[in-house]
């Protein structure tokens, strides 16, 4: 399952979506809003999402984790608006029969997830600055 979705991210009930007799593992990863980003003090973080391009590129995600481990379940969920510090703006979470395949899948997912979906961040600084935030530029 992939989502973008502006509401909160239930994590609790994601992670009991993957459960199942038959896993012996799940994995979960959160992204979170940190209070620094480099030497820059963050008060809050926008994210924005291509609206076509990203649900499809999730998708892809999905499909070569599925391709390269024996996974059960995959979810893959991104949030976009203003998020405070200490909000989750990315949830990963994969079952899986053993914890290699999870724990492997669950971090090939989210860097995979980094590197090609079309989603954005802005940083609110506390001084009242706001960035873009570009990934490609180390930042």
């Amino acid at each position: 399952m992939i989502r973008i979705q502006s509401e909160p991210i239930d994590y609790h009930a994601l992670t009991e979506a993957v459960r199942s007799h038959a896993s012996g593992a799940v994995c979960l990863f959160l992204g979170t809003v940190r209070e620094f980003t480099g030497a820059e003090q963050t008060a809050a973080l926008t994210y924005e999402a291509h609206p076509v391009m990203a649900p499809q590129l999730l998708s892809q995600v999905e499909q070569e984790t599925r391709q390269q481990w024996p996974v059960h379940e995959v979810i893959l969920v991104h949030r976009t608006g203003y998020l405070e510090l200490g909000e989750i703006s990315v949830a990963v979470v994969i079952s899986a029969g053993h914890r290699d395949a999870a724990f492997a899948s669950c971090r090939f997912a989210i860097d995979r997830l980094k590197e090609i979906v079309p989603i954005w961040k802005q940083d609110h600084a506390n001084d009242g600055k706001t960035t873009w935030i570009h990934p490609e530029l180390g930042q």
